[in-house]
């Protein structure tokens, strides 16, 4: 399976990397919500993780954006963010994400609902 991650901490990213490599997946990493449109268009992940503070354009933005192209639309989202207020996950909901994770997030908890969104082709 491969797994977009839109994340701007480098420790963030380096955390998730070795929570899914280790266990099987593929990861395409974006550093910024542009340049995570731009490699969701060319890859078409199975699956985005989606930082919802990110740089110059918002996590939640990327999603709209995302939800709005008709050829990316089908493709999970899951906000991965520090906010755990109901509040911010209505937010993201609202915004398109199909799920939400808090971090600190543990292995488990990650690869268990990445699965429930899409299941590995073995």
């Amino acid at each position: 399976m491969r797994v977009l991650y839109i994340e701007d901490n480098p420790m963030n990213m380096r955390l998730v990397r070795k929570m899914l490599v280790s266990t099987g997946f593929d990861l395409l990493e974006a550093y910024d919500g542009r340049s995570g449109i731009e490699l969701a268009n060319m890859e078409r992940p199975d699956l985005i993780l989606m930082d919802v503070n990110l740089p110059g354009m918002s996590g939640l933005d990327v999603t709209r954006t995302l939800k709005n192209n008709p050829d990316l639309q089908e493709i999970p989202i899951i906000a991965l963010t520090s906010n755990d207020h109901m509040p911010h996950r209505i937010e993201a909901i609202n915004a398109g994400c199909d799920g939400y994770l808090a971090k600190p997030v543990s292995r488990a908890e990650l690869v268990r609902t990445l699965r429930l969104f899409v299941t590995p082709a073995y």
